[in-house]
């Protein structure tokens, strides 16, 4: 059986392609005037970024996962 959570090394690339999606989603919203929405957005987007600069080592100061 086939878990649809994914590994961890899959994190980083999924979370940068969240942040990207969401950043379209908030400039467009913000072009409709949805200021609530873009707002909600960029905050998912700011989320995602960090849980790849996490996996990636960055918020960490070193390699690898967070801890």
């Amino acid at each position: 059986m086939t878990s649809e959570r994914e590994q961890p090394a899959e994190m980083p690339g999924t979370a940068l392609y969240i942040a990207s999606m969401t950043n379209e989603l908030a400039r467009l919203a913000r072009i409709h005037n949805l200021d609530t929405l873009a707002y909600l957005l960029d905050m998912a987007r700011l989320e995602a970024d960090q849980v790849s600069k996490t996996w990636n080592g960055e918020a960490n100061g070193g390699p690898g996962g967070p801890g």
